[in-house]
């Protein structure tokens, strides 16, 4: 599937919080990374802030609710995933790897077949 622009950010920040919620099924103790994140990010939160209070609350749910949560493609969810707490859970190689995956040129979304070869 070809995206454009802004889909293409939040199809790719979709994909990445499924990759968070594996790990996060794998190791809940990763959780911590989260939290930690939102106490540093706490002082300077600005406009943001809402959305902060609204990830503490999230953070709050048992653990198999919130990977659901997460994965939603909804509108509340997308905007959400923009100041995702769960920076620091994925190790860089998944990362990058879904980042190739979106990257502009690609055929799709599931292994990004270049198109520039």
């Amino acid at each position: 599937m070809e995206y454009s622009g802004h889909e293409r950010i939040d199809a790719r920040s979709l994909a990445m919080h499924g990759a968070i919620a594996e790990r996060l099924r794998a190791a809940p103790e990763l959780l911590s990374i989260a939290f930690d994140n939102l106490r540093r990010w706490s002082g300077s939160a600005g406009r943001s802030g809402v959305y902060l209070d609204r990830w503490r609350e999230l953070l709050a749910l048992p653990l198999e609710e919130l990977l659901a949560v997460i994965q939603e493609d909804s509108e509340a969810m997308r905007a959400m995933r923009q100041s995702s707490p769960f920076a620091g859970v994925l190790r860089p190689k998944e990362r990058w790897g879904i980042y190739d995956a979106f990257a502009v040129g690609t055929r799709d979304s599931g292994g990004g077949d270049d198109l520039r070869r």
